[in-house]
């Protein structure tokens, strides 16, 4: 069997054009996977291998590949950067024990590296930093490291430092050893030398030593009791430390260097190596019964173990359905028979592949700690949990965001409905943050998503990879309805006509819930008025109505409803009579308790040259947006805001033509917000308007 303690597996993540995908190229190089480096700009990259990935020079899926470094097994996930699709990197960082965070050496902390840092931070991620780019104008190392203690609130330990910038980037000094790399101009990253430190440098790296074996020794009393009596610890003995630090996040280990012109990778490879753990060294996945409460129990990394595996992503290509597994325990052979806890049913594997991107290699078994691709399961999705068939158990589940916007779809021609359908159940089962719908009243197919850009990709995969042409409508945005006032009301449904009658009276509160809370009950009742058999029922009849609100049919949101007193009929009384009374009652006490229409608010953060940022804060303020913070770097300013999701539609045309095209921005939803009057008025007419002429 393999040795666990050799297995990384690692994610890299940042924000768009940080160079995460170009890093994972010259990390497959290195490691020998690949010969030929492809370049995101040219739309070559191994891992990028969808064409609209190419084309628009960003990630979209997550991809998985594996390779060896130091007689180390790395199962490598290069995510996505851009906002519309963080569930990739959130549903990546659920499987993984560690990652790299690459930062842009000219951007530095970007709005989409919070995101993903926060998410790492929630799924406890144990992380290395790389501050990438440093080859590009305006980069500046020592700028970015500040930024990642000032806006993340991480603590950085510098392990190289840069010799230096921008077009004379050359190399890096490693402050552990004291030792300098420095690469030729042939951009070959193994041709390299290994120097003293460059003399005009020396003080700065005995600086950046002296900080890195005080931050190291704080994590082994004995030592730090040794080096305060002045003894210097070894090489082996900070390894130990840093990578116990690094393990429980105390600290993230600070690389930096250039992935494009192939200078300072190998470093954090080592690093990789030396400080990120293996599967057996994280916390084990604990497991849940089916509504999702631990159980106490975990799925504990080992061979001997029964199967725990978790489904993460589900990808269909050329060669038919992939269900990407990461295998938490236990042993799994080539035409084992294995059980989908969450539909209950069993699963024959038939062929298992290691994915090298886009390439793959057959398998016979795969152990604890492998992240491999099964092809051809029938009913898995994103989050199921796959075990042994004797040893039924649920691992944690994943939470996904609900989408914000939505658009109308219908088939040019005839025969492409039941390809849209196929084609739409296959990407619905790829990505749990889209969703479609039907309108009952229309027919029309409803797509919904995280975002224009998140749509537009949908719509783009239709057409090409799946040939469905599409008519699209105007994008539309998830508009909700609450209530503001709190009302007490009675309500009876009596119903009698010959045999046995209908009787359910209930007398209750509805009032507004926390924003947030979506629908509460709770019942009052003393004495026996309303018989506790019947309070599910009730409850059953004032959520059923949730889904359609009084001003203009959206969903109703953020309600509480007490039941306080009733009546009931030893013979008429039933569990419908009291759902239809709950219904009746709904409809007849939401219009009295102030209904109103509430928007998705998006927290907006713009980037945007210094020059421009009075025009770019004017316009935010007319699309109705708060400004909540200013920051000044040295390349431009950043902007955030919340801003309504109606008012952004087409955003990026305008920003870039009021920044020359140096703008850019990324959006994710907030929180729900009441309407102005005006606003509200014009979506509901328009809502009306587009019912009647159905």
């Amino acid at each position: 069997m393999t040795d666990l303690s050799l297995y990384r597996n690692i994610g890299i993540f940042a924000h768009v054009d940080a160079g995460k995908t170009t890093t994972t190229e010259r990390i497959l190089k290195l490691t020998g996977k690949i010969h030929k480096t492809g370049e995101v700009h040219d739309g070559e990259s191994t891992t990028d291998f969808m064409e609209q990935e190419a084309e628009r020079g960003i990630t979209i899926q997550s991809a998985a590949v594996s390779c060896f470094w130091d007689n180390h097994r790395f199962n490598v996930i290069d995510t996505p950067g851009h906002v519309d699709f963080t569930v990739e990197v959130y549903r990546s960082l659920k499987v993984l024990d560690g990652g790299i965070g690459v930062f842009c050496g000219s951007g530095g902390v970007e709005p989409q590296s919070e995101t993903n840092w926060r998410y790492a931070n929630e799924s406890e991620v144990a992380r290395v930093i790389f501050v990438n780019k440093l080859d590009r104008m305006g980069a500046d190392f020592y700028r970015v490291v500040d930024q990642v203690e000032k806006v993340l609130a991480a603590n950085p330990l510098v392990m190289t430092l840069p010799i230096g910038v921008e077009d004379d980037f050359v190399g890096v000094v490693d402050v552990l050893t004291k030792k300098a790399y420095i690469w030729d101009d042939t951009g070959l990253p193994e041709n390299y030398k290994v120097e003293d430190v460059p003399a005009d440098m020396v003080d700065k790296v005995e600086e950046y030593h002296e900080m890195l074996v005080e931050t190291s020794v704080e994590q082994d009393d004995d030592l730090m009791m040794a080096y305060m009596d002045g003894e210097e610890p070894s090489i082996e003995d900070l390894k130990r430390c840093i990578r116990k630090g690094t393990r429980t996040m105390a600290f993230f280990p600070t690389y930096c260097g250039s992935a494009f012109k192939n200078k300072g990778i190998q470093l954090v490879l080592d690093a990789v190596v030396d400080y990120l753990p293996s599967p057996t060294e994280v916390d084990p996945q604990p497991l849940t019964d089916e509504e999702g409460t631990e159980t106490g129990e975990h799925a504990l990394v080992s061979v001997d173990e029964p199967l725990r595996a978790l489904a993460f992503k589900i990808m269909d290509d050329r060669f038919g359905a992939l269900t990407f597994v990461r295998i938490y325990s236990g042993k799994l052979k080539k035409g084992d028979t294995i059980l989908n806890s969450f539909t209950g049913k069993t699963e024959r594997v038939g062929r298992m592949v290691e994915m090298q991107a886009d390439e793959r290699n057959e398998l016979d078994s795969a152990q604890a700690g492998d992240i491999i691709a099964i092809v051809g399961m029938k009913n898995v999705q994103t989050g199921h949990t796959l075990c042994d068939v004797k040893h039924p158990c649920t691992l944690e589940a994943m939470v996904f965001p609900e989408p914000v916007i939505s658009i109308a779809v219908a088939p040019k021609d005839k025969g492409g409905s039941e390809k849209m359908g196929i084609a739409i159940g296959k990407m619905v089962a790829e990505d749990p943050s889209f969703r479609v719908e039907t309108d009952e009243d229309s027919g029309e197919t409803i797509l919904k998503g995280m975002g224009e850009l998140h749509l537009d990709i949908k719509v783009d995969i239709l057409k090409r990879t799946y040939g469905v042409d599409l008519e699209v409508g105007q994008p539309q945005v998830a508009y909700r309805e609450t209530i503001t006032q709190a009302i007490e009301d009675s309500y009876t449904h009596k119903k009698q006509s010959g045999g046995s009658g209908q009787f359910g009276k209930i007398d209750y509160r509805i009032k507004p819930g926390e924003p947030g809370s979506g629908f509460a009950f709770n019942s009052v009742v003393v004495g026996g008025n309303v018989p506790k058999e019947f309070f599910p029922a009730i409850e059953k009849g004032f959520k059923g109505m949730m889904d359609e609100g009084v001003l203009a049919g959206f969903p109703v949101l953020d309600v509480e409803v007490e039941l306080f007193d009733g009546a009931f009929h030893a013979v008429d009384s039933s569990a419908v009579a009291f759902e239809i009374a709950a219904k009746g009652a709904f409809r007849q006490s939401i219009p009295k308790a102030g209904p109103q229409l509430i928007e998705p608010i998006m927290h907006v953060d713009v980037f945007t040259p210094e020059d421009h940022v009075g025009d770019v804060i004017g316009d935010l303020n007319r699309r109705r947006g708060m400004i909540k913070d200013q920051e000044a770097g040295v390349t431009g300013v950043r902007i955030k805001g919340d801003v309504p999701l109606s008012e952004m539609f087409g955003y990026i045309g305008s920003l870039r033509t009021m920044t020359s095209g140096r703008g850019q921005f990324s959006m994710e939803f907030s929180h729900y917000m009441p309407c102005p009057n005006q606003v509200a008025e014009e979506v509901i007419a328009k809502e009306k308007e587009r019912k009647a002429a159905k």
